[in-house]
This record gives structure tokens, C-alpha cells and sequence, in this order.
């Protein structure tokens, strides 16, 4: 197992490939003399997380927002507008890593697969934090949507939520996980 995270996202760049069946140098353990690394100049893996971190983080708001908005609205008690808060969030996460997939002209099957292996890990963290925090802030989960406390707390939660998966996408990059297996389909 390689120490070096460009080295780690490489390899699982290859992956994603033959996974993806867009594999041509399967046969090749490492780029070969007068091949120049995909890693070469590639951002750091801070920022390469931070990134991921952010991209996960807008899918997860949009469903956290959508579900605690209607939840809230139809007077829903706790539980169901955190469930509903949750599945929204891990829709829209999976859709929005889905998307760019699927533009790169990835077969159905394989983006699906790709984006749970992506993002599953990144979402799960945020939807446990951001609802924790919800839950810990007096009077955030009853609060009417006009007011400054429902959207306040809100925001609190989802940047803590942010905050607390970045550790955890960066190491998975690090590896060549997580965020790693699709980053590349994204530039496309």
C-alpha cells in the first residue's frame, strides 16, 4: 500500500476506469517513462478536500434545507422532519456527484456505483452532526421558518457539519477513496 496520496489517487484513478470501462492502461502498475503523473500539479490534497468537503456539503444543505423547510411547514414532529431532512440530503448529494458522471458518458450502473462509494462516508457525517446540532440548539427544531433562530441554526449546523466530515474526506483522498474515485470525471 502507497504512503504518497497522489500516488494512492492514481491508482484508484485507474480503478475508477476500469470500473467505468474507460480502462487503457489497465496492464500498466504506474505511469511509464514519457508519461507524465496525473498528479503532476494537481491541487493539494488540502484543497482537493476542502473541495470535495464543500461539493458534498452543498448536495447535503440542499436536501437539509428542503427537508427541514417542509417538515417544518407541515408541522411535522422531530423525528419525521429529521428523516425527511436526511433522505432529501442523501438524494441530492448522490444527485449532484451523479450528475457530472453521467455527463462523462459513464453507463447508469457504474456512476450510481461510484457516487455511493464517494459520497456515502462524507454525507452520513454531515447528517449525523448537522441534525445533532439541530437537536442541541434550544428551540432550533420548533422554530417558525421566518425566524432568525430556524435559519441561524440551520447555518450553524451545516458548517459544523462541513468542519466535521473535512477530516474524514481528506483522509479517504489521501487513499485514494472516498471523493477521489470521481474527482476526475468532474473536470470533464
Amino acid at each position: 500500500m502507497t504512503t504518497d496520496p497522489r500516488l494512492a489517487l492514481e491508482a484508484d484513478n485507474r480503478a475508477a476506469a476500469r470500473v467505468a470501462g474507460h480502462d487503457h492502461h489497465a496492464h500498466h502498475p504506474a505511469p511509464h517513462h514519457g508519461h507524465a503523473s496525473p498528479a503532476a500539479g494537481a491541487p493539494s490534497l488540502n484543497r482537493t478536500a476542502a473541495s470535495a468537503t464543500l461539493h458534498c456539503l452543498t448536495g447535503c444543505a440542499i436536501g437539509e434545507i428542503a427537508g427541514m423547510v417542509i417538515g417544518t411547514a407541515l408541522g411535522l414532529g422531530n423525528l419525521e422532519t429529521i428523516l425527511l431532512a436526511v433522505a432529501l440530503a442523501f438524494f441530492f448529494g448522490y444527485a449532484l456527484t451523479l450528475l457530472p458522471l453521467l455527463r462523462a458518458g459513464l453507463p447508469l450502473a457504474a456512476a450510481l456505483k461510484l457516487a455511493f462509494l464517494a459520497d456515502t462516508a462524507s454525507i452520513a457525517i454531515m447528517e449525523i452532526v448537522d441534525n445533532l446540532v439541530m437537536l442541541v440548539i434550544p428551540g432550533a427544531m420548533d422554530a417558525p421558518l421566518d425566524s432568525a433562530l430556524f435559519w441561524g441554526s440551520l447555518a450553524i449546523a451545516l458548517a459544523v457539519a462541513g468542519v466535521a466530515a473535512f477530516p474524514v474526506v481528506r483522509w479517504l483522498i489521501g487513499r485514494g477513496k472516498g471523493h477521489a474515485v470521481v474527482h476526475r470525471f468532474h473536470a470533464r
